[in-house]
C-alpha cells in the first residue's frame, strides 16, 4: 500500500512544487479512493477536502471555492459533473487551478473524456486496477501523447501481460486476452479461501477477469470484464464498445449494455439509456441508427430509457440490476 501510494505521486508529479488540494468524494473503505486520494494525498501534505457523499454540483462548487487542484473520480462522476454545469458555476475557474483528473473503476467513454476536455480544458489521465493490486496497475503516461481509451502503462515495478483461459500468453498483436498483473501490488490471498487464491493467482501472476488488447508501444486498452462478455448466435460482443457508440448518439446522456438469455441467439443484446434532457429520441430510431454503425451481430435489438442507472456506492454502474421493465415503465423497441 505504501508503495502504490508513493508510485502514484510520482506518477503524478504530486508535492514537488505546489501543495495540492484533493476533493475526495470516493469512498474512502474502497482501494481506489483510500489510495489514491487518502495515502496519496496525506503523504505529500495535501489538503483534502472531504464530501460525505458525491453531488455534482456541489462538487463543482467546491472545485472553484477550494482551488481544487487534483480530482480523482470514476466514470459516472465525470459523466455526473458536466450534467450539473449551470450558467451560475464558472468552468473556467475550475480549469484555472485543476492540475489532475484522474478516472479509474470503470472504463472511461472517449466521449465522456471529450466532452469534459471541451469544458474543462482538463485531460482526464486513465487508470487500471483492482482492490487485489492496491489498487493502482496500469496508468496513462502524463509525459506521453493523450490516447483516449487507452489505459496506459504498467506503472514503476509493475508486470502486465495478456493470457488465455490456460494462462497461456497471448501474443498476437491486438489480440484480446484476460490481464494479468505481477507485482509488488499484488495481495497475499483472499482471506481464508485458498481454492479461489490457487485459482486466481500463480507463481505471482493475478488474473484479473478483465479482457483487454495491447498495441505496439504497450499501452493497454480494456476491452470489457470478461463475465460482461455477450455470446450472440456463437460471436463474442463486448458490451462497452456498443456503450461508446450509443454515447455519440445525439440526445444520448448515458448508456449501459447487457445480454439476455435467447432461445434463438443464446443470448440478446440490450441498451438502457439516459436521455438528454428534452431531447425526442425514439426507440426504432436508435436501432436502426446503430445498425448503421455496428456489425449485424453486435447492434442492439431491445432499447430502453430510463432516468437513471443503478450504481454502487464507489460511483460504477450496477449493471446486475438492470432488469428488463414492462411496457408501461419504459419506452421498448425491438428490431430483429
Amino acid at each position: 500500500m505504501v508503495m502504490n501510494a508513493l508510485t502514484a505521486n510520482r506518477l503524478f508529479d504530486s508535492g514537488s512544487e505546489r501543495a495540492d488540494t484533493h476533493l475526495v468524494t470516493l469512498p474512502l473503505f474502497h482501494a481506489f479512493g483510500q489510495t489514491i486520494s487518502m495515502n496519496s494525498g496525506l503523504s505529500t501534505g495535501a489538503t483534502l477536502v472531504l464530501m460525505p457523499r458525491f453531488d455534482a454540483a456541489v462538487a463543482l462548487r467546491l472545485m472553484v471555492d477550494e482551488r481544487i487542484t487534483f480530482f480523482a473520480g470514476v466514470p459516472t462522476m465525470y459523466w455526473s459533473l458536466l450534467q450539473a454545469i449551470s450558467d451560475d458555476i464558472d468552468t473556467s475557474h475550475v480549469a484555472a487551478t485543476l492540475h489532475r483528473a484522474v478516472s479509474g473503476g470503470a472504463a472511461l467513454p472517449v466521449e465522456i473524456h471529450s466532452r469534459f476536455v471541451q469544458r474543462f480544458g482538463v485531460r482526464i489521465l486513465e487508470g487500471y486496477g483492482l482492490s487485489e493490486t492496491s489498487p493502482l496497475a496500469i496508468f496513462a503516461d502524463p509525459q506521453r501523447d493523450p490516447r483516449p481509451g487507452s489505459i496506459g502503462v504498467p506503472v514503476w515495478g509493475i508486470e502486465a501481460r495478456l493470457i488465455d483461459a490456460d494462462w497461456n500468453t497471448v501474443t498476437g498483436a491486438g489480440d484480446v486476452g484476460e490481464l494479468a498483473i505481477r507485482g509488488h501490488n499484488v495481495m497475499k490471498g483472499y482471506l481464508n479461501r485458498p481454492a479461489a487464491t490457487r485459482e486466481t493467482i500463480r507463481d505471482g501472476w493475478l488474473r484479473t477477469g478483465d479482457l483487454a488488447r495491447c498495441d505496439e508501444d504497450g499501452c493497454y486498452y480494456i476491452v470489457d470484464r470478461a463475465k460482461d462478455m455477450i455470446v450472440r448466435g456463437g460471436f463474442n460482443v463486448y458490451p462497452r464498445e456498443i456503450e461508446e457508440t450509443l454515447l455519440t448518439c445525439p440526445g444520448v446522456s448515458l448508456a449501459a449494455v447487457i445480454g439476455v438469455p435467447d432461445e434463438r441467439h443464446g443470448e440478446e443484446i440490450v441498451a438502457f439509456v439516459v436521455p438528454e434532457p428534452d431531447s425526442r429520441l425514439e426507440a426504432d430510431g436508435m436501432i436502426a441508427w446503430c445498425r448503421e454503425r455496428l456489425a449485424a451481430y453486435k447492434y442492439p435489438r431491445h432499447i430502453h430509457f430510463t432516468d437513471a442507472l443503478p450504481i454502487t456506492a464507489s460511483g460504477k454502474i450496477l449493471k446486475r440490476e438492470l432488469r428488463i421493465p414492462g411496457p408501461a415503465d419504459a419506452a421498448v423497441a425491438s428490431g430483429r
